[in-house]
């Protein structure tokens, strides 16, 4: 039984974000460290994996949708990505990146101290690139978590950066947002969650304009502070991502 698990997720190869989750006490003192997906589709694709691998064996990493698309792309196993930073990250990864990219499972069940056993998924537990928010609609919800034991009472995901924690079909549901790509929460602010014996959304606090500049110069992306400056610099608010995420999941409202 773990005691405290940290869950960080959608980190999308942002290193300065990253560093700084990371320097979070409560973080660094995590029985274990769950990593959701969507690590390495962003300008610092090869830092940010490496990074990780420091965590050695109290990482617990799943796969995302574009984890997985990287690796189909440099495998030929796709001609284009839907993230146009994606074919450029993808050409940034060693064969070994590639190979434990490859090999991550799509979801991971940790017994956590007051909550259980818990699932921890990328989207969905169903499909890495489900859309389900925390406004979506019961039977939303209901078709979601189908397929999820009923010993599973708390279900955490990731995939669309909004942090929130509501009761869905009689679960818990939690998703920590994203550290590298942030929505909702105004710029310099990297969110994630800490499990056990309850679940509290965390915000950690970087500095905005530093970690532009940061990725600007170091990132080898063409477009680099363009990126920076959309996803770090201003990014969208609650509202305006809600719109965007409920278009995309083609429901139009909740």
């Amino acid at each position: 039984m773990h005691e405290r698990v940290a869950v960080l997720s959608d980190v999308h190869a942002v290193l300065p974000a990253l560093e700084a989750v990371l320097a979070e006490p409560d973080v660094a003192a995590a029985d274990r460290v769950v990593l959701t997906g969507d690590l390495a589709a962003g300008p610092q694709p090869a830092q940010v994996l490496d990074l990780l691998a420091g965590l050695g064996r109290r990482a617990v990493w799943l796969s995302g949708n574009a984890d997985r698309e990287l690796v189909e792309y440099r495998r030929g196993e796709r001609d284009t990505i839907p993230d146009p930073i994606g074919p450029w990250a993808a050409g940034q990864l060693r064969a070994d990146h590639l190979d434990l990219l490859a090999r991550l499972p799509e979801r991971v069940t940790l017994p956590v101290r007051g909550l259980g056993t818990v699932l921890f998924c990328h989207a969905t537990p169903r499909d890495d690139e489900e859309i389900v928010l925390v406004d979506s609609r019961p039977e939303r919800w209901r078709e979601a978590l189908a397929g999820v034991p009923e010993a599973v009472r708390t279900v955490v995901c990731g995939h669309t950066h909004m942090p929130f924690v509501r009761l869905a079909d009689g679960r818990t549901v939690v998703n920590p947002g994203s550290v590298g790509m942030p929505y909702g929460g105004g710029s310099g602010a990297a969110h994630w969650a800490l499990l056990g014996p309850g679940v509290a959304l965390r915000r950690t606090a970087f500095d905005a304009g530093e970690a532009v500049r940061r990725v600007a110069r170091d990132s080898a992306y063409p477009g680099a502070a363009e990126w920076a400056e959309t996803y770090l610099g201003t990014p969208p608010g609650d509202a305006e991502a809600l719109d965007a995420l409920h278009t995309a999941a083609g429901d139009g409202s909740a």
